[in-house]
């Protein structure tokens, strides 16, 4: 009991948006995570490049707040996985990513 209400009041612990805040975002993850077996035309780069940048960004902040949020840094951790994932699968949707090796075979 008593290490749950050292928990409860601690800096990072549910009183704070300190736990809600990454708590909330796993969403973003798990909605990457649905979104693997759809087909690549379906994904929007543009979309998927913002959220890339938005997980880099906060990876950093969840690292420099004190007191540091682990948390909220493996939450963006994995949207960061997940949403690079989902940008490579779109780039090879659109060609990007394969132009290099029909180049290479047609020499």
């Amino acid at each position: 009991m008593a290490s749950f209400r050292a928990f409860l009041n601690s800096p990072v612990g549910p009183k704070t948006t300190h736990f809600w805040g990454p708590v909330a975002n796993w969403g973003f993850v798990a909605a990457g995570l649905a979104d693997i077996n759809k087909p690549p035309e379906m994904i929007s780069g543009n979309m998927t490049g913002a959220m890339c940048i938005y997980s880099a960004l906060f990876m950093r902040f969840a690292w420099m707040v004190q007191p540091r949020n682990y948390l909220l840094l493996a939450c963006h951790v994995s949207n960061e996985t997940v949403q690079l994932y989902q940008l490579s699968r779109w780039a090879k949707g659109q060609g990007y990513l394969s132009q290099k090796k029909e180049e290479s075979t047609s020499q």
